[in-house]
């Protein structure tokens, strides 16, 4: 049985990585510098705008979005809980955050500790607390959403992270909000949940991610190019490398989710969220190599279908056109990302991989098969 247990942060945690920067802030590109480390300026700093303050709960936060999320929930004044198993740190100093605003932030986060599939203690534990807004970065099923429901009455807004990747499979591009949606896709749990949430008559808020890139990615998008770039090896693409795709920075889609809070016009709504621009296999490999200061890559093209790959990934992406409008967010919400892509992957670059930290080792052996068939097909 899980065990609840409200933690306030009196100290600060250690720091995840150190860092000499003032905040937590990106980067912007100085054109006239190639093939070099790029000048740091301000850009995608954590700024917020007051509102009336909220008790507020975040099912999970420690990974990646949550963690940005959370950090502009507090600055905003509102009261925010995380419902986690306690296995990570509710709070550790991201790179870059200064040392200040990191003590200020962990003095004031409060933990839920808990297994949301334990519905009983979910039911009981959230009652008791009561909140007024829920934002579940983290859920998955529908049954997962039931419980904190019916926990909660009184709900002003329940807040969910869902995915893009809830839409058919279309030859017409990009995906909007109303477009037909797969209910067998991998993400068949969140378009189950959406539905769950509208028939309960709460008042909801869904935003659909495309890609989704930054600082602390867990998911091995970008990594998957730097790793790659960091030991001058060729990148295998497959196909013709001209497939589209579309990527998110983690602080815009923070700072969307944001938008929503108290929002009228999101009521019962659904929006995309990502980068306005789209952009190809081969491009992403050279806008990774731009913004972490590499020589363009050599691109390698291979056709999947003569390999055994097992059940290895040799490639992040899923190889077919894929990208959604921002439109909707964008005339509704007024949602602007600051970040272009080789901006934010500039940010991502320099507060992660640059500084030597990734969530996953390097694993080339795919590549290695790839490019050994490229060598026998040339000679």
């Amino acid at each position: 049985m899980a065990k609840l247990v409200m933690v306030q942060q009196k100290q600060p945690s250690l720091s995840l990585i150190p860092s000499s920067l003032s905040e937590f802030t990106g980067i912007k590109l100085n054109p006239s510098v190639q093939y070099k480390r790029k000048v740091w300026k301000p850009k995608g700093a954590l700024n917020v705008s007051a509102s009336s303050a909220k008790k507020i709960l975040i099912m999970g936060g420690t990974r990646f979005i949550g963690v940005f999320l959370s950090r502009l929930l507090v600055k905003e004044g509102h009261q925010v809980t995380l419902f986690t198993r306690g296995k990570a740190p509710i709070a550790q100093q991201l790179p870059g955050e200064s040392d200040q605003d990191f003590a200020d932030f962990s003095s004031k986060i409060l933990h839920l500790k808990g297994d949301r599939k334990d519905f009983e203690f979910v039911k009981t534990s959230l009652s008791t607390e009561g909140f007024d807004v829920v934002y579940d970065i983290n859920g998955r099923e529908a049954d997962e959403v039931a419980p904190i429901l019916d926990a909660l009455p009184n709900l002003e807004q329940y807040i969910y992270c869902s995915s893009a990747g809830v839409y058919l499979k279309s030859d017409l591009l990009p995906h909007f909000e109303t477009d037909a949606v797969d209910p067998k896709s991998r993400h068949k749990g969140k378009l189950e949940t959406e539905s769950l949430l509208a028939s309960r008559g709460v008042n909801w808020t869904s935003l659909r991610p495309v890609y989704i890139y930054g600082p602390l990615n867990y998911n091995p998008v970008e990594e998957w190019f730097f790793h790659r770039l960091k030991a001058g090896r060729p990148i295998p693409i497959p196909n013709s490398g001209m497939q589209i795709s579309q990527m998110g920075h983690v602080k815009d889609l923070a700072r969307a989710f944001i938008q929503v809070l108290g929002n009228n016009k999101a009521s019962k709504q659904v929006f995309n969220i990502s980068g306005e621009k789209y952009v190809t296999f081969d491009g992403l490999a050279r806008a990774c190599a731009k913004a972490a200061g590499f020589p363009e890559p050599e691109i390698i093209h291979y056709n999947p279908k003569e390999f055994d790959f097992g059940k290895k990934k040799a490639f992040p992406f899923r190889d077919q056109h894929y990208f959604a409008s921002v439109e909707k967010a964008k005339a509704v919400l007024g949602f602007r990302p600051e970040f272009d892509l080789v901006e934010g992957l500039a940010d991502s670059y320099n507060l992660d991989f640059g500084r030597g930290t990734c969530r996953k080792p390097a694993d080339f052996s795919t590549d290695d098969m790839i490019l050994g068939k490229s060598l026998v097909l040339q000679s």
